[in-house]
């Protein structure tokens, strides 16, 4: 016959077992982007007063970047800041320093990532060739500069940090291409903003790799149509992947977006 004591242990055992793998597993969180150090660059602006024009969403083919959730506070990255479009969705604090023509009273603006600033080798990289490789420089919309700067001053310079993107809502999903191949811009991501890889399910089909085209935007080769489709993502940042399921319908169409109950923190 069992001592009261061995059942009082074994019972005691087994609530503390429990306990910690109460504990455990409610302290699993997703990742969360953290800010980067501060670092020095130079800032020059584009575009017309409303950054309503054509080109803002340049690169990164967001398009309407109003409609699209992104706003005025854009940022067209140099070279070595895009990064072969890696760096489209990003979000940067940027503040305006060792200039007259800075507002003193703005402590930053924090602008999103959605153009390319391309080289311009006619000019000295000093006195023009403002993204020329290696410089680190953003081209800001205008409304976004004159939100930290006089636009009179042309080109001031900044301090700039990576921050984590707040966006409402999920992941969203342009369809571009056809029936057999598959062009996607993902937009509105958090956290870091950024996207390394992604792939596609149909509901006939395995996960199928897809590869980044440029800027935005990731492209599969294959016959989808008449399958509903779900997308992975791995952050390029974090590393960290989520999976959006059943995204779009079995009668998905080109040209609309699809929005998800996903993102990245």
């Amino acid at each position: 016959m069992a001592s009261p004591f061995n059942s009082w242990s074994f019972r005691f055992l087994s609530m503390t077992l429990t306990t910690l793998a109460i504990i455990t597993s409610s302290s699993v969180v997703a990742q969360t982007f953290q800010p980067s150090p501060w670092e020095l660059a130079h800032a020059t602006f584009y575009g017309d007063d409303e950054a309503i024009s054509a080109d803002m969403g340049g690169a990164c083919g967001y398009n309407n970047l109003l409609s699209n959730g992104y706003g005025t506070d854009t940022a067209a990255l140099s070279t070595t800041l895009f990064n072969n479009g890696y760096a489209c969705g990003t979000c940067y604090q940027i503040q305006c320093v060792q200039s007259p023509w800075c507002y003193a009273v703005v402590p930053f603006i924090t602008v999103t990532a959605t153009n390319l600033c391309p080289p311009n080798w006619s000019e000295d990289s000093n006195n023009g060739g403002w993204c020329n490789p290696p410089r680190v420089h953003f081209d800001l919309s205008k409304p976004a500069f004159m939100k930290m700067a006089q636009y009179k001053a042309g080109i001031v310079p900044v301090k700039y940090r990576r921050v984590p993107c707040v966006r409402p809502g999920g992941l969203r999903f342009s369809f571009q291409g056809n029936g057999y191949w598959l062009l996607v811009y993902v937009m509105n991501v958090g956290g870091g903003g950024d996207i390394a890889n992604m792939w596609v399910k149909g509901s006939k089909t395995d996960w199928i790799a897809m590869s980044h085209n440029w800027g935005a935007s990731y492209q599969a080769f294959g016959t989808l149509a008449g399958q509903a489709l779900s997308f992975k993502i791995t952050s390029y940042t974090s590393k960290e992947t989520i999976i959006a399921r059943n995204v779009a319908p079995e009668n998905w169409n080109i040209g609309l977006t699809y929005p998800t109950d996903v993102n990245f923190h």
